[in-house]
């Protein structure tokens, strides 16, 4: 497709846009530019992005993407003009990601890193769009004893087990990982790859097995909080605003990455815990079990290029981000207690 004329904004399409990054994302894009969110409310949900419905510059369609799709003959994206201006900009974060449903979500993770990552490209080949593809920390492999003091680096190769349980979801964001970079060489694409390592903040659901939604909800409710883990379990917690800013300055710099996007302050969970628990004012009982299968350890972020290259550093403080965290779901929890 040639090159098209902008008429106002660019038009970006965020697939997964209605997840909790997604939605995040959306907000940030909207600010300068049109954007198209698809989702299938795997794991996202319409209460993230109930507040853009209004917006005249933001559209929505609930589409599985493992099926093609013609974005022209959509009735919702008329507005967009796409047929004349097409598209500038592609983020894909289509992939279900709830730890309490990954086993029974496993066939559409396998779909998401690789059909799915073909047809949102293929797309961006249609429209020579700028592409950036959300991987994570997990093509790194688990976070091993002799590792603790050690912060990973893009070129790190990692070691991942791909027979293991999660094998769908680490081995198949290595995988799209491949897909992107050969359709960057195969069709000289402007694609970008952000790895990033654990995220946090408001919109995040509770009940799902996620650890600070879940730590923060179990707190309001008085109840134990528990480490799938000994006392010595520690972890990096980027916030949301922090993920997204990086995110931002990657699609708009010259780099392809893979960029690693993520706090290297190690945090242990326990302190972790204890800050939800002032924040709260909650008199939880905190207790520990065996580790469980999103309970890992993840290796720490070298962010070295990011800081050098992009400009980009955390800024929010985990104290910061868990107040904000804590007055979202607080919130929520109010809501749904007022429905019922």
């Amino acid at each position: 497709m040639s090159k098209q004329v902008i008429f106002e904004k660019k038009n970006v399409l965020v697939a997964g846009g209605a997840g909790f990054i997604g939605s995040h994302l959306c907000d940030e894009l909207l600010k300068t530019s049109k954007v198209i969110c698809i989702d299938n409310f795997i794991s996202g949900t319409e209460r993230n992005i109930d507040h853009l419905l209004s917006n005249p510059d933001f559209a929505f369609i609930n589409y599985d993407l493992s099926q093609k799709i013609t974005l022209e003959n959509q009735p919702s994206f008329e507005k967009f003009k796409i047929e004349f201006q097409g598209i500038q900009e592609i983020y894909n974060l289509a992939c279900p990601m709830s730890p309490r449903k990954f086993l029974d979500n496993r066939s559409a993770i396998i779909a998401a890193n690789s059909v799915v990552v073909r047809n949102v490209l293929d797309l961006a080949v249609k429209y020579q769009a700028k592409f950036l593809h959300f991987s994570s920390s997990v093509v790194y492999g688990p976070r091993r004893a002799d590792q603790r003091d050690l912060k990973v680096q893009e070129n790190d190769f990692g070691s991942v087990n791909h027979l293991s349980e999660r094998g769908a979801y680490d081995e198949g964001k290595r995988f799209a990982e491949t897909i992107v970079n050969n359709y960057r060489s195969l069709y000289q694409l402007d694609t970008k790859i952000a790895r990033l390592f654990r995220t946090y903040g408001p919109r995040m659901l509770a009940d799902d097995d996620q650890m600070i939604p879940d730590y923060v909800s179990n707190a309001l409710d008085g109840q134990a909080l528990i480490i799938a883990g000994g006392p010595d379990f520690s972890s990096s917690f980027c916030y949301i605003d922090d993920t997204i800013d990086g995110v931002i300055k990657l699609m708009n710099s010259q780099l392809s990455g893979p960029i690693n996007i993520g706090s290297d302050v190690d945090v242990k969970l326990v302190d972790l815990v204890n800050i939800i628990i002032r924040e709260t004012g909650s008199l939880s009982p905190i207790n520990y079990r065996d580790q469980q299968l999103f309970y890992s350890e993840l290796i720490l972020p070298d962010t070295h290029k990011a800081r050098n290259e992009l400009g980009w550093m955390p800024v929010v403080t985990l104290e910061n981000g868990l107040k904000k965290t804590v007055f979202d779901i607080k919130a929520h929890k109010k809501l749904q207690g007022f429905g019922s």
